[in-house]
């Protein structure tokens, strides 16, 4: 069986961390890696700025290629995730590190999630909406609870804002691709608020706002470079934003003769996605 040249770094999105209780990621790291995977996480703060988390990551990389002996990492990123991906390899410069690794290209490939590359039209629209003084009361409380959970450096108001349209659209312009890695997106939407009690709230939002959407995010805010398209799961309820980590921790159903387009069981999807990168050579 092929394998993946090179370690896989997993990239958590904003609201949580990595745990060795409970796992960001679900059933998935243990499926990538049955498949001959080396699965490394990320680790970095779960309300940070974007600048803070992709030093966060910075290290890890290091610390995983030390670890390996590895020249390069290729990154599965979950939303917020990916932005701090692009920067760390776009603004940070990191196909150079000090020694022992000076000169390493550090990163082969970058494959985001649901990741909001070009904004968000419903968080342009709650921010017009809400008093910016309650808005940044809230971040403040949300980062203490954080900071209690172990993040060094929470900034919910930092990262809230770099999800609007125009924060995206600079950042865009400042974090250009990198010829050196391979990048590609995802994204995923809901069938209806049922489909996930959790996000019914947040879905009918951005619904109302900017229509088909995973519960947080529009398939237009994902769309990245080698755009893979919007993707389904074959039980007729869609995959939302917790969905797509494996928050249910199951399949979404069972197996289904000729629905090869939908997504029975969310690992099913990871383990193409590391397929597709062994056929590229990464």
């Amino acid at each position: 069986m092929e394998r993946l040249k090179y370690p896989l770094l997993m990239v958590h999105g904003m609201g949580f961390r990595d745990n060795r209780v409970i796992g960001y990621w679900g059933r998935i790291p243990k499926a990538l890696e049955k498949c001959g995977a080396e699965v490394f996480f990320g680790g970095q703060d779960s309300n940070g700025s974007i600048e803070g988390n992709a030093a966060q990551l910075k290290k890890t990389i290091e610390a995983v290629l030390r670890q390996t002996g590895a020249e390069k990492v290729n990154i599965i990123a979950h939303s917020k995730g990916g932005l701090e991906a692009r920067y760390l390899i776009s603004t940070m410069g990191i196909s150079t590190v000090t020694e022992p690794l000076c000169g390493v290209d550090m990163v082969a490939s970058l494959t985001t999630i649901s990741t909001p590359h070009n904004g968000s039209v419903t968080v342009d629209r709650l921010m017009d909406i809400v008093p910016q003084p309650l808005v940044k009361l809230g971040c403040g409380v949300t980062d203490l609870w954080f900071r209690i959970l172990g993040d060094e450096s929470p900034d919910t108001y930092s990262a809230v804002n770099s999800f609007k349209t125009n924060s995206a659209d600079i950042f865009n312009i400042k974090n250009p691709d990198s010829p050196d890695v391979y990048y590609q997106s995802c994204a995923f939407a809901m069938k209806k608020p049922t489909s996930d009690i959790f996000m019914s709230w947040t879905w009918l939002a951005v619904n109302r706002f900017e229509g088909e959407n995973d519960g947080l995010l529009a398939p237009r805010a994902a769309k990245w470079t080698n755009f893979k398209g919007t993707f389904y799961g074959s039980d007729g309820r869609g995959i939302s934003h917790c969905d797509e980590v494996d928050m249910r921790r199951a399949a979404f159903s069972k197996k289904k003769d000729g629905a090869e387009a939908d997504i029975d069981d969310i690992t099913e999807f990871y383990l193409d996605i590391v397929r597709g990168l062994i056929s590229k050579g990464f």
